[in-house]
């Protein structure tokens, strides 16, 4: 396996960590565990960010890479694919307002940012592995070469 086939599913396994570490975050604070769920949302802005920088480094060394073929996968994968990225550029502000919050003991800003973040940032972090699957793993096996 070469990097250009390994670099796009390290990006995916960082979406995916960045994922389960929400939902643990989430469960940590419903059960009143403020220092896990400051660990484990620290962890999903660690693997956040880690993401961001190897994608950004992705795409700098290979580009856009086009989904091949037409039809209904086309679409959905587009419609998955432009939704993704226009709430992530929404959601860099907003981790780094609601993290503020946090890390400065605002806990009522906090917690009304967080009611709009966390879900986009769940959505995020879950297109962003549908998004893999699609372009890499579905896309070559319904629109073989």
């Amino acid at each position: 396996m070469t990097w250009e086939q390994l670099h796009p599913a390290l990006n995916a396994a960082l979406n995916l960590t960045c994922f389960v570490f929400l939902i643990a975050g989430r469960m940590a604070i419903a059960r009143g565990d403020v220092p896990l769920h400051r660990k484990r949302m620290l962890s999903a802005f660690t693997a956040s960010t880690v993401f961001l920088i190897s994608y950004l480094i992705r795409f700098a060394t290979t580009g856009a890479h086009k989904y091949p073929g037409e039809g209904w996968d086309k679409t959905f994968y587009l419609l998955v694919l432009f939704s993704h990225m226009v709430l992530a550029v929404v959601l860099v502000p907003l981790v780094i307002g609601a993290l503020k919050y946090a890390l400065g003991g605002k806990l009522e800003k906090h917690k009304r940012i967080v009611r709009f973040t966390w879900p986009i940032w769940m959505y995020v972090s879950v297109t962003g592995v549908i998004v893999y699957l699609m372009l890499y793993h579905l896309a070559p096996v319904l629109h073989p070469s």
